[in-house]
């Protein structure tokens, strides 16, 4: 450990400011972060969440070593992991095109609740090495993580003229590599010559594009048409 910060590890009123304030610092430095991409969770919320965390952790210390009255010093803390998975939650979200954003502002605000924890109690070194760490995670490596080519997603609406012609897709979907992730038969329209609906989730194992997908889907037998919805 540090010496540096052996004098402000006791319960007085100037180590618990100078908790109080890094928990403030951290949170609003990993929530600027957040806040320049337009995420749902910024720089007041990490802020919150950070100060909330810190002064639950200085809470039990204080009743156990000033009150001294019999308690779990790690009870407030594991409640307040317990509740920011609830607020993380709000940050998560599915989009049209069943692609999951937010799971990162969600892991961020877990994160900085644990750091406030960790401040709180007076573990100034990990608190504030985690914090870098964490920025780390999320500015450097996200440059990383976009030019990282992923396999894409479609959503197809299918209409086809025999219910078989439905078959010749999946199968030809499943040997080119590409899985169907949700399948919903709409039905048929037409009287004399019905037309049956279908809308496909797929997602492809190596990188494809949309009219090439859409090419090789209209080949099979019975196809009317095929296109790519959101």
């Amino acid at each position: 450990m540090l010496s540096i910060f052996n004098g402000l590890r006791d319960i007085t009123f100037w180590s618990v400011l100078v908790r109080l304030l890094m928990a403030f610092f951290v949170g609003a430095v990993i929530g600027l972060e957040r806040s320049a991409k337009n995420r749902p969770a910024g720089l007041r919320t990490h802020v919150l969440v950070a100060i909330g965390a810190a002064t639950a952790s200085l809470t039990g210390h204080y009743i156990y070593l000033v009150m001294q009255l019999p308690s779990d010093l790690t009870r407030l803390g594991a409640q307040v992991i317990t509740g920011l998975g609830f607020i993380g939650a709000g940050t998560i979200i599915v989009t049209n095109r069943q692609k999951i954003k937010g799971l990162t502002t969600a892991a961020g605000l877990w994160a900085t609740g644990v750091i406030g924890l960790a401040i709180g109690a007076g573990y100034y070194e990990g608190g504030l090495v985690a914090a870098a760490l964490i920025l780390l995670a999320e500015t450097a490596f996200f440059s990383v993580g976009m030019r990282i080519q992923k396999a894409p997603q479609f959503n197809v609406q299918l209409s086809y003229g025999e219910k078989s012609a439905l078959d010749h897709v999946l199968r030809c979907c499943k040997d080119h590599g590409i899985a169907i992730t949700s399948l919903h038969i709409i039905g048929a329209k037409g009287k004399k010559a019905p037309v049956y609906s279908a809308a496909i989730s797929l997602r492809a194992t190596s990188v494809i594009g949309e009219e090439e997908l859409l090419q090789l889907i209209r080949g099979n037998e019975g196809v009317i048409g095929a296109r790519i919805t959101e």
